[in-house]
């Protein structure tokens, strides 16, 4: 952290989104996803034009997880769909992760966006290794630091138990801790319902379904917070310029970051 860098202060309100934005693919329609499907492939002017409405979105907020973003290929006309979404919402912090490196046709990623300047970002991939990866930003250090852990899982139960079991291990000394992604299973799933009650997690607006984006039934992404944490406005936004729904949430920040 640079000498002049911003710092979280005791009360202020920290604005959180988390949002999987399908690689910029506007999707309404079960349908779309073969009639569209060509898009995850091969670059298109719509692409730009919906992570431009993705972008004013992201305005609103202080701290953005992303989940299937692009750090430039052929299909995104090799444009880093995390840079590109800073750059645009004026976030002047961006961190990428590369989960799965197919060249020149696809970098599945995830992403982090700040507006204030974060101690560290690191970067760690998920088990059993097949392309899923967490990215965990730090705002102060030691125990009481603020740790904001980003992720998204993979289809299957057993393996989302094992990438769950790793968070845990990764995050188990932190009093002030955020997780948010994409989990792909809902609250009341056996996996992430363990992973709440171990690690002393809350699930605010854990009733209001994020997929699909244009008739909502599941609750498949979430952001859950330290018990002791204070939160307000948890919700899903009606923003359904992906297949899934975003979700945010208001922080007050906790005492004791910088000590």
């Amino acid at each position: 952290m640079t000498k002049d860098a911003a710092l979280l202060v005791p009360g202020q309100k920290l604005r959180l989104l988390s949002y999987n934005i399908q690689a910029g693919i506007e999707t309404n329609r079960y349908r779309h996803y073969v009639t569209r499907g060509w898009k995850h492939v091969l670059p298109h002017r719509g692409r730009v034009q919906n992570l431009q409405a993705i972008a004013k979105i992201l305005t609103e907020y202080d701290v953005i997880g992303l989940q299937e973003v692009d750090a430039g290929s052929l299909r995104t006309g090799f444009l880093d769909m995390t840079e590109y979404l800073a750059r645009q919402s004026g976030h002047p912090y961006w961190y990428r992760q590369v989960n799965r490196d197919i060249g020149m046709l696809a970098q599945n990623s995830n992403g982090l966006i700040s507006r204030i300047q974060p101690t560290q970002v690191t970067n760690h991939r998920l088990p059993p290794g097949n392309g899923r990866g967490a990215m965990l930003m730090e705002f102060g250090s030691g125990r009481d630091a603020l740790r904001i852990c980003s992720m998204h899982l993979a289809l299957s139960r057993r393996q989302r138990q094992r990438q769950l079991d790793f968070i845990s291990e990764l995050t188990r000394d932190s009093a002030n801790l955020i997780v948010m992604g994409d989990l792909n299973a809902g609250c009341d799933s056996r996996e992430v319902r363990g992973f709440i009650e171990s690690n002393a997690l809350s699930s605010p607006a854990c009733s209001q379904p994020t997929f699909p984006s244009w008739a909502p039934i599941r609750r498949i992404d979430h952001i859950l917070v330290s018990n002791n944490l204070q939160v307000e406005n948890a919700e899903v936004v009606d923003y359904p310029l992906s297949d899934h729904l975003p979700i945010s949430i208001d922080v007050i920040v906790p005492d004791g970051l910088y000590d």
